[in-house]
């Protein structure tokens, strides 16, 4: 079996922060053994912002702090959410209908009429697109990530296993 080197310029490949999000999610599955103790637990943006570890270093959970919530959802929100993006990356995402795809071609062909060949410039764009949508999408993967280790971590403080799985 071939071993793969996480290299410096492998970290940043989508491939691996897809394999990276999809081993938390697991991860997440596998710890949270029963979902439904996750809802009303709010997930504190100072979690998400520390990594989410469960060490000394975390801050101090305060439930009556309303300003520090991630959102007014709860964790089994999250706990969906993640799970639904794990399944869309892994299986696909339906096609979206033909009149949606059929308006926003109509868009694009208007855009392209400004004076340049239209090869060219659907080249062009096409590049941008892809460079930009790259980025936007191995930021989303690293936060969804990190957002799926403090779920799974919370669980373990919520359900007293702190230190279990380190």
């Amino acid at each position: 079996m071939m071993q793969i080197c996480d290299s410096y310029s492998q970290k940043h490949s989508l491939f691996n922060a897809m394999n990276r999000f999809i081993g938390a999610v697991n991860n997440m599955d596998q710890t949270v053994m029963v979902p439904s103790l996750l809802r009303d637990v709010p997930l504190l943006l100072d979690e998400l912002d520390s990594g989410g570890g469960c060490g000394e270093g975390d801050p101090q959970l305060s439930p009556g702090d309303a300003g520090a919530f991630f959102s007014r959802r709860d964790m089994y929100s999250h706990y969906l959410l993640l799970k639904s993006i794990r399944n869309d990356i892994e299986w696909g995402v339906l096609q979206q209908g033909a009149e949606e795809a059929s308006r926003k071609k109509d868009k694009l062909s208007g855009d392209i009429s400004r004076g340049l060949p239209e090869a060219a410039v659907e080249e062009e764009d096409l590049e941008k697109q892809f460079h930009y949508h790259l980025s936007g999408l191995h930021t989303v993967l690293s936060k969804l990530t990190r957002k799926a280790n403090v779920l799974t971590n919370r669980y373990k403080q919520e359900i007293g296993f702190s230190n279990w799985g380190h």
